[in-house]
């Protein structure tokens, strides 16, 4: 996931002369979750530590760690799942409100907005899609490792834009738009694949009730609804639902997304204006000296300040500024860290040669980058669209390697793909493998590619 802030280290009129101390403790850790590649650092070092502690003396305190029960609730009334499914179930629900939010962004106001400017990263993400599932479902066709198909079709976009951020100025700008964008249709893509195709049996009551609290999400936008906590209880109680009817509840994170409004209260316009008078009064209170805490003016002043500020800004924006540090610096970390952890030992030669993992290899180091560059090609060719400014056809082949970085997004997938552990391990075998192998063949395409 991408912020959107700016990167201007300009100091703002507003801000105060000098750092607090304890804002000389926590800038450089606020600034470093800023920077694009901050996820990307921060998963790797979650996948090497867990890699280490399960091949470690100490593996049992590992996996016995995550199988632990967490219970929440009260007597008679409770849910109790293990660790590692409140984290799999429950925390990546946010994720996957996070991306819906973005998702939702992006095809309002975003690259996804205008049919001329979603063609190319839509074409490419199709094909990023279609080619590494027809790759694994090769060598698995019929097999054990069948319902592998979604892992390598999948880009962990914190990697994937973390690797072209290292990059600098030799990646131009209309790339890393295009490898963004790409990333959030492969988003969509995924979410539908899950919804559909990786769900139990299903409960039409328990999805009903799922159902109802959707549509009063819906109703709660409708009647302009803002503050985020009947948005959390519905969204919430939609989840819970979802948990019993058989669709992955993580679903319930992307529809609660699709319902938050994102259109403010008031114009920029009409905010300008109203500010400007309310500057103007703090300016001349006519009490209290210029002393704020003697003056009501003032004080009223900062309140209507406040309001307009909240009002100016869509819920959207305020939920996705608010939950991306959470998201990146601790839940995918976390996800990363409770997932990645595979004994490796004597099994990984067969792990390795195993169709399910040289299946997810082919699929992410061959497949991505076929599939994102002949769809690409074609698009332009057929002038269905055409390449960013500055970006050439080797940078778009680059960027399409990094599309087959599949990490948290493929062993996720793996997850619901594979029920049994055995499976499960040799799937993330080649999730790592064929990760590193896609990523490190996409940084050294961009990095030796001449700009146009």
């Amino acid at each position: 996931m991408k912020s959107r802030a700016s990167d201007s280290r300009k100091v703002s009129p507003t801000e105060p002369s000098g750092p607090t101390p304890i804002e000389r403790i926590t800038r450089p850790f606020q600034e470093f979750s800023a920077r694009d590649a901050a996820g990307g650092v921060l998963l790797l070092s979650a996948t090497v530590l867990a890699l280490a502690w399960a091949n470690s003396p100490w593996a049992d305190i590992y996996f016995t760690l995550w199988k632990q029960k967490f219970i929440i609730g009260f007597e008679g009334l409770s849910l109790s799942k293990s660790v590692l499914h409140w984290i799999n179930d429950g925390l990546m629900a946010i994720f996957f409100f996070v991306v819906g939010l973005e998702i939702k962004r992006e095809l309002l106001v975003g690259e996804l907005a205008s049919p001329r400017q979603a063609a190319l990263p839509i074409a490419g993400a199709l094909g990023g899609v279609v080619a590494p599932a027809l790759f694994y479902t090769s060598l698995n066709a019929g097999g054990p490792g069948a319902a592998g198909w979604g892992i390598p079709m999948a880009t962990d976009i914190a990697f994937a834009v973390g690797a072209m951020a290292l990059l600098g100025s030799r990646v131009p700008w209309g790339l890393k738009v295009f490898l963004t964008a790409l990333a959030i249709v492969d988003d969509i893509v995924a979410v539908l694949v899950i919804a559909i195709f990786y769900t139990e049996d299903l409960s039409l009551l328990s999805l009903g009730v799922a159902a109802g609290f959707f549509a009063a999400l819906l109703a709660a936008s409708r009647l302009g609804v803002r503050h985020p906590l009947p948005y959390a209880l519905l969204g919430f109680c939609m989840w819970l639902a979802m948990l019993f009817s058989g669709i992955h509840a993580t679903i319930a994170g992307v529809l609660s997304a699709l319902a938050v409004p994102a259109r403010p209260r008031i114009d920029v316009e009409k905010f300008i204006t109203g500010g400007r008078q309310l500057l103007d009064r703090m300016e001349h209170p006519h009490d209290g000296e210029g002393d704020i805490l003697r003056s009501d003016a003032q004080q009223a002043a900062v309140m209507a300040l406040e309001g307009a500020c909240e009002k100016v800004e869509t819920p959207l924006q305020r939920f996705e500024h608010s939950l991306l540090p959470w998201v990146r610096v601790i839940i995918m970390p976390l996800f990363a860290f409770a997932n990645a952890g595979v004994p490796l030992g004597s099994s990984i030669a067969p792990a390795a040669i195993s169709p399910i993992s040289l299946g997810v290899v082919l699929g992410l180091v061959v497949g991505k980058p076929a599939g994102i560059f002949c769809a690409s090609w074609l698009a332009v060719r057929l002038r269905l669209a055409s390449l960013p400014d500055q970006v050439v056809w080797r940078q778009i082949l680059g960027a399409g390697a990094l599309g087959g970085i599949g990490f948290t997004m493929s062993i996720f997938i793996a997850s619901l793909a594979f029920p049994e552990q055995s499976q499960l391990e040799v799937a993330k075998v080649g999730i790592f493998v064929g990760s590193l192998i896609a990523g490190v063949a996409g940084f050294l395409l961009l990095f030796k590619s001449e700009r146009a």
